[in-house]
């Protein structure tokens, strides 16, 4: 998988954790399924700019913040 999308699930995860939310909590906040949220988180899926812009809504972080890679 690209080194890209590797990092954006990670970000959402710690993101999510910063901001003292469940995955639960995320999706249902984020309006997208808790699976789904565990698939992004796990690299399995990445994210629509939709989705994306929800999750960043959702997790009150910057653009820069939910796509920063390293």
């Amino acid at each position: 998988m690209p080194r890209n999308v590797i990092c954006l699930g990670r970000n959402i995860g710690r993101l999510r954790k910063a901001a003292g939310l469940t995955q639960e909590a995320l999706a249902e906040r984020a309006d997208i399924s808790t699976r789904y949220v565990q698939f992004l988180e796990a690299d399995k899926y990445a994210p629509s700019l939709l989705v994306a812009a929800r999750l960043r809504r959702a997790l009150g972080c910057s653009w820069d913040e939910l796509g920063k890679f390293g």
